[in-house]
């Protein structure tokens, strides 16, 4: 017996230096949005056999536009055409798994060394990760004026890179803040020479003091590019031609008739527009993320935020672009280094020290385990015969 004991004496020893485990979870990487941002990341980590879980709750900031552009090797692709492609490449890598629904809660469950979580899906069901996307996106917040709704993504956008093209040459307007409206006419003035700012009932002394703070002299840059202001209240937008039936190989002639609440009504072909932007989710705020002008603070090299084990990706983050290439390629990014991250906390681990970490309850358990029977053998074989 004596024997016995101090074997196993020895053997906890030697295990209490044994490399440290590595959490237990259903994924390597949860990723939430299923935009191009979080199929990108999606893309990226199941080439490298990562295991990971891509919940899209089917709500995309580009859903009502007709169709994407700028997108090398996929201009004129309508958005959905582009998912779904992307979700079937994808699906044919086995550690990759899309769900669609939306997540409620993400909890931290780590222990400060190697991060994990705990997600919980809108229906309850809890699923676990060590690492964590959020490709969660923006909302535009749209003003209740009657038929720009129903326009928006269809002659009515916000982005020139994305939409102007199509439209290039026709008449063309600002909607928005009269402080906005230059920034505009520099974003489109090589596509657009008749354009009218519609500024809503914003040009007055505390709106053009407003406008000279942002752009110093922009009465006469307005004027150099021959901007006419339009300052009467808009009361809605009518829709007399749909671009979608309209077009030819190159352009889209939607053509809207904006009212006022008095007035004539004025005729104009597409519009740019300035309206306020605000995270879809509330993710962010429940992970205690650092968000500023709504946007999610990340490094810019790798994509993390001020949270160890969490990535925001796409329009939702701080990079400054909202795109759909800048999408994916935010993506890509936080995939490699998160990648890494895992492969450099299983490096580690395997290395490094218990640290005390199990009870002696446990690392008997594990000795155990570990010895089989082979101690009773050798116990057995050496007791003297009666």
């Amino acid at each position: 017996m004596v024997l016995r004991l101090a074997f196993l004496s020895a053997f906890l020893s030697l295990l209490a230096v044994a490399v440290a485990a590595i959490p237990k979870t259903d994924y390597d990487v949860i990723i939430v949005g299923g935009g191009p941002a979080g199929l990108s990341a999606l893309s990226g980590v199941s080439r490298v056999r990562r295991t990971a879980l891509l919940f899209d709750s089917r709500e995309y900031r580009n859903a009502p536009t007709r169709e994407m552009h700028d997108v090398i090797g996929n201009d004129g692709t309508p958005p959905a055409e582009f998912r779904a492609l992307a979700q079937k490449q994808i699906s044919e890598y086995p550690t990759a798994h899309i769900k669609n629904g939306t997540v409620k809660s993400i909890t931290p469950t780590g222990d400060g060394n190697i991060t994990t979580f705990s997600v919980t899906d809108k229906e309850g069901k809890k699923y676990t990760a060590r690492k964590i996307v959020l490709g969660t996106g923006l909302k535009d917040v749209l003003p209740a004026t009657p038929g720009l709704k129903e326009a928006w993504g269809k002659g009515i956008f916000w982005c020139p890179w994305c939409d102007g093209y199509e439209h290039r040459d026709q008449p063309f307007g600002i909607i928005g803040d009269l402080a906005d409206a230059l920034g505009s006419v520099l974003e489109t003035n090589t596509q657009f020479s008749d354009i009218i700012a519609f500024v809503n009932g914003t040009q007055t002394p505390q709106g053009e003091a407003k406008a000279t703070s942002q752009h110093e002299g922009w009465e006469e840059q307005l004027k150099a590019w021959n901007v006419k202001i339009e300052n009467r209240t808009i009361s809605s937008i009518e829709r007399i031609q749909d671009g979608s039936t309209h077009r030819n190989a190159s352009g889209q002639y939607d053509k809207f008739r904006v009212h006022f609440t008095h007035g004539k009504p004025v005729e104009r072909n597409a519009f740019i527009v300035n309206f306020p932007s605000v995270q879809r989710s509330d993710l962010p705020e429940k992970l205690g993320l650092t968000v500023s002008d709504e946007k999610v603070k990340v490094t810019s090299d790798d994509q993390r935020t001020n949270k160890k084990g969490v990535w925001a990706i796409g329009d939702a983050n701080s990079d400054g672009s909202t795109n759909v290439p800048h999408a994916m390629f935010s993506g890509k990014k936080a995939a490699v280094y998160l990648h890494v991250e895992i492969s450099r906390e299983d490096s580690q681990s395997k290395i490094s020290k218990r640290s005390g970490s199990l009870s002696r309850r446990e690392l008997e358990r594990e000795a155990v385990d570990a010895i089989g029977d082979n101690l009773e053998s050798q116990w057995k074989r050496i007791q003297p015969k009666n």
